[in-house]
């Protein structure tokens, strides 16, 4: 029996917000099996990281009419038949760096369909790149959280920067009828949030219900890995992987939730997956900084209630800052790499020794790196120096991988015309060069500064699709 607080209360409503996506790149099928697989209110789709903010907004600058996740529309096209029919809602912040253009795309697609009373709304503001001496002109030195850097040591080197709103422009948008909501960078809990402060309208001011719905966003935000991918428990007991499912949150007016799946869909739900998830990507566990709220990760209760169903209550959350975080990416010097493959015998001591060939031959020849990094893959590629020792007679082949970073382009240029030579002028049974000569790409690196929120606003609009 499902022991649920004040059951009779909670019977009277609730919703299930569906993950569609984890990241850009993600199962591309995982949202319409969210839709077609059961009953859902809303889809959330997550879409960026602080990366792909750079990405974004690098085709944006090659073309003015892109700078979104390009697979977006075709999806919604794909999907809209049975969100309409089941009056399922989208939110997603798959809009990236230009949400409208993204929505402008939507709405073409939804005319061509035939869905003249669909209402698309865009969550614009969050990009300030253009702003930036306007903002330190306003005493904001958007310092560098980690060093205390102002901004204007790398302005000049800016690819992107981006507000992370909080849920309540989303909320504004549902408010207006939206039945689409296309943002620009958001926080991911934020788009699971929205929903539930609109169906139930939860006061701001409530912080407790405030970081529920942050917590509920934080198990949705990677998709399938709060149920059963990515698994480092009984990985081996997820059913059927070919067909997951994606997580849902079964929401309640009183901030209780319930994480769980289609039936009808792979996967696994349990104590495990969700507690899993809930450590992910966080920093102190009582202060989850969010701009709704800051949430208490320890004050977090689990219930299994078995059949891919776990209960999360008891949670209790703090006023939020006065501050919105801002992500900046910068150009930061080039980047090269390259890989060889030595065989068995003595795959390892071959690659060891031709790792320190091309160090002696880079000395050589006076190049100077701010980085310069060796993996064996097969041997301590992922634990690095806790990687236990290997008997090289059991070992097959080692892929020597070799990565160089520096200011100068033609530092990293030099370093990609010496990887090959060892193929005739190092050790023995070496196979798999790596696609030719590596040549130096921009290194984009990650400056997270804070705004005062007043410095910066949130703006909802509302396109109509023409019949």
């Amino acid at each position: 029996m499902i022991a649920l607080h004040n059951i009779g209360e909670l019977m009277k409503k609730n919703i299930r917000i569906a993950s569609g996506q984890g990241f850009w790149g993600d199962l591309i099928d995982a949202p319409y099996m969210q839709v077609t697989s059961g009953d859902i209110d809303y889809l959330v789709m997550d879409y960026l990281a602080e990366v792909t903010m750079s990405i974004l907004q690098k085709q944006k600058n090659k073309n003015p009419s892109l700078g979104y996740a390009k697979d977006l529309p075709p999806l919604i096209g794909r999907i809209l038949p049975h969100c309409v029919e089941k009056n399922i809602k989208v939110i997603t912040n798959g809009g990236g760096v230009n949400p409208f253009s993204c929505a402008a795309e939507i709405k073409k697609i939804a005319s061509g369909l035939g869905f003249g009373n669909i209402k698309v709304a865009v969550v614009s503001g969050d990009n300030i790149l253009e702003n930036i001496d306007e903002i330190l002109d306003k005493g904001c030195l958007l310092n560098n959280m980690d060093t205390g850097e102002p901004v204007e040591s790398i302005k000049d080197q800016l690819l992107s920067a981006n507000v992370y709103f909080g849920a309540f422009p989303v909320v504004e948008a549902l408010r207006a009828g939206a039945d689409i909501v296309i943002t620009g960078r958001m926080t991911d809990t934020g788009l699971t949030l929205a929903p539930m402060i609109y169906e139930f309208g939860w006061d701001k001011t409530d912080f407790d219900k405030m970081a529920s719905g942050i917590i509920a966003g934080h198990i949705l935000e990677c998709g399938a890995q709060a149920s059963g991918g990515n698994f480092l428990g009984d990985w081996k007991s997820v059913d059927n992987f070919a067909n997951i499912g994606f997580p849902i949150a079964e929401a309640y007016p009183n901030g209780e939730f319930i994480i769980t799946k289609h039936d009808k869909l792979g996967g696994l739900v349990n104590f495990q997956t969700v507690a899993e998830q809930l450590v992910y990507e966080i920093g102190n566990p009582k202060e989850y900084i969010t701009p709704d709220c800051i949430a208490d990760f320890t004050s977090i209760k689990l219930e299994d209630l078995g059949n891919n169903r776990v209960k999360v209550f008891g949670i209790k959350g703090l006023p939020a800052t006065p501050f919105f975080k801002v992500s900046c990416s910068y150009e930061n010097g080039y980047s090269a790499n390259g890989s060889l493959t030595y065989s068995w015998p003595e795959a390892l001591t071959k690659a060891k020794a031709a790792d320190q060939i091309l160090r002696d031959r880079l000395d050589n020849l006076n190049l100077k790196f701010d980085e310069i990094q060796t993996e064996y893959i097969g041997y301590n590629a992922c634990h690095g120096p806790l990687s236990a020792e290997i008997d090289e007679d059991l070992i097959n082949e080692i892929t020597l991988r070799f990565a160089v970073r520096a200011a100068d382009y033609k530092t990293v240029e030099r370093f990609g015309k010496e990887l090959a030579p060892l193929i005739l002028t190092g050790p023995p049974s070496v196979t798999g060069f790596a696609g030719g000569r590596p040549h130096p790409h921009s290194v984009v690196a990650y400056w997270p500064a804070l705004i005062p929120k007043e410095l910066v606003q949130p703006q909802v609009t509302i396109l109509e699709i023409e019949r």
